[in-house]
């Protein structure tokens, strides 16, 4: 199994949150709603699980499924985003009104997928209202008010309760997300999202695009809540507690504690000292008379010297438009500088250099015979 250490995640995890906030409208609707409705299915696949074994943790066990599923797609689930689209505006390359309206499209899209399955369980369980609610569809109705008029009987403790179970739900959710992508097999990111989900589901903690499904579900099969009481005192405060411990238990705490959330250490550049000979004209190649004169201070290939990598900050740019300094170190005139043993050393064919215009600026070498002589352009 392969791994990708800490650092090579966040920055996958930022490139995640840029690729995400470019999808379009309609991707990120048709993406979210199969997420709301994989979700359920794995949601009443695990209370199938608990009813027929009469063990609550069996069904923690085979909940996993969904979200490895929606992982292993490239779906759009909005408690997912709420790690991952964050983190580019940080990194100042997105825009805050951009990241509340993805979140807004995939939120109304996981909504839409959630209740449609449920309609269609709904059905299913009871031949279409023909038979009184049994087995799973009673637990989803007694699950369904427990979690609305079971948070209403204690009021504001209610309402904080099911904010602090949606911190704790999503900051195993989002690490189960950004354990994903420590690896690039499909085994490894089925054993590494597994782990995370299984702990909150069988703890009981409050997840929002799962209550979009068990609670309207619950309402279609008979349970005494109400639209207000379902937004209130559940749907409202969990998704505001998914966000916060979606974002700063996971995405941004990993975003800060890596190298890539880190601003680079500033470095002074060294510049390739063969460049610094070009420079104590303004940049012009010194003249035929001087290059006779002084060899061994000639330079036979410019463009090498523009082309050799800074020190600084390893770039193959110019170093006059390196990112770390701006202007070159000052150098005496005359000084006779050594070849710098990284920066490239041209070799220079006589044959091939005499119908250039560079030629002329540079002395060729000659043999008595005539023949190609290469000959070590150096400078000291």
């Amino acid at each position: 199994m392969d791994y990708i250490k800490p650092a090579e995640v966040a920055a996958a995890m930022v490139e995640t949150g840029r690729r995400k906030l470019a999808l379009p409208t309609y991707d990120l609707m048709i993406r979210g709603a199969l997420s709301g409705a994989i979700l359920g299915v794995a949601t009443s696949l695990a209370f199938t699980g608990a009813v027929s074994t009469g063990q609550p943790l069996v069904g923690a066990l085979i909940f996993p499924v969904g979200l490895i599923i929606i992982v292993l797609l490239s779906l759009e689930l909005v408690t997912g985003s709420f790690a991952l689209l964050p983190l580019p505006w940080l990194d100042r390359g997105a825009t805050g009104t951009a990241v509340v309206t993805n979140w807004t499209w995939v939120f109304f899209a996981n909504l839409i997928g959630s209740v449609a399955y449920g309609t269609l369980l709904a059905i299913a369980l009871t031949n279409m209202g023909a038979v009184e609610p049994t087995g799973v569809a009673a637990r989803i109705i007694s699950i369904a008010e427990a979690k609305t008029t079971g948070y209403a009987a204690f009021g504001v403790a209610g309402f904080v309760t099911a904010f602090v179970k949606g911190i704790l739900c999503n900051w195993m959710v989002c690490l189960a997300v950004v354990l994903a992508m420590g690896t690039n097999s499909t085994i490894g990111k089925i054993a590494t999202a597994w782990m995370p989900i299984f702990i909150f589901f069988a703890q009981g903690f409050e997840h929002a695009v799962v209550n979009m499904f068990i609670i309207p579900t619950g309402m279609l099969l008979g349970a005494k809540v109400t639209l207000s009481e379902w937004w209130l005192w559940n749907q409202i405060p969990v998704t505001l507690g998914n966000v916060v411990g979606g974002f700063v238990f996971t995405g941004l705490a990993i975003y800060l504690t890596t190298s890539h959330g880190r601003p680079p250490r500033p470095r002074r550049c060294q510049w390739p000292r063969r460049f610094l000979l070009n420079r104590q004209r303004g940049g012009r190649p010194r003249s035929r008379h001087a290059q006779r004169r002084h060899p061994q201070n000639s330079i036979p290939n410019r463009s090498a010297i523009w082309k050799a990598s800074c020190r600084g900050c390893r770039s193959r740019a110019r170093p006059a438009q390196c990112r770390r300094q701006r202007t070159a170190p000052p150098v005496e005139l005359g000084a006779r500088l050594r070849p710098s043993p990284w920066a490239p050393t041209p070799i220079i064919c006589a044959r091939r250099s005499a119908s250039s215009k560079k030629a002329k600026n540079f002395p060729i070498p000659k043999s008595s015979s005539g023949s190609c002589i290469r000959s070590m352009a150096t400078s000291g």
